[in-house]
């Protein structure tokens, strides 16, 4: 059994309980912290603290961000009339880097899916339906809601189920589907699929 020190033992396990961080990456990890000179050592540490410190939900959109609402929903140039419903920020980020959507985003903070005991309740939905409403007794026009969610099971079970949630709302919805596939995750589709996706979307 190899030893570590226990300092060093607490470190491989901090980075262990990192998603896809095995043992090995672990300690490879931990490692390369402890030859970093000490103010990079500090600026880590103060970056991580900062972010869980500052980084809240939009109260209009659910997204992760340090301001509130959020730059994308503050931005004088996107679309209010058009808005994209996405998983998680990652999702966003995504979608951003094809510089093809300009509309608003929703973030839902996750899918449905009852093999793991997440349910409508524990997503961004009630925050949905309440924006949507708002937005409409304003006298606001919503020319289209855009599904945009990884083409998996929990991603079509969530995509169903907010189709009847608002379709009495009759906004035109439609999802993005071109060049995505079955069981694929929207983070790690390229800048074109996503673009094309985005452009070959279908009215639900």
């Amino acid at each position: 059994m190899s030893y570590l020190t226990p300092p060093l033992g607490r470190l491989v396990g901090a980075f262990q309980k990192l998603p896809g961080i095995g043992p090995k990456s672990a300690q490879r990890l931990a490692f390369h912290i402890l030859k970093q000179p000490q103010s990079t050592v500090e600026e880590l540490a103060q970056a991580l603290l900062d972010a869980k410190a500052q980084i809240r939900f939009c109260s209009i959109c659910s997204n992760l961000s340090a301001q509130d609402p959020c730059e994308l929903c503050t931005h004088p140039q996107r679309s209010k009339a058009t808005i994209c419903i996405v998983a998680d920020s990652r999702d966003v980020l995504a979608l951003e880097k094809t510089h093809e959507y300009t509309g608003s985003y929703h973030v839902l903070q996750g899918l449905i899916s009852p093999m793991d005991g997440i349910g409508p309740e524990q997503l961004k939905i009630r925050e949905l339906v309440q924006r949507l409403r708002e937005h409409l007794q304003a006298d606001g026009q919503i020319d289209e809601i855009i599904f945009a969610l990884s083409p998996s099971i929990e991603g079509e079970a969530t995509t169903l189920y907010l189709s009847k949630l608002l379709r009495p709302m009759q906004i035109r919805m439609s999802r993005i589907a071109y060049g995505l596939p079955m069981g694929g995750d929207l983070e790690f589709a390229d800048e074109v699929t996503l673009a094309r996706a985005m452009e070959g979307r279908q009215e639900i």
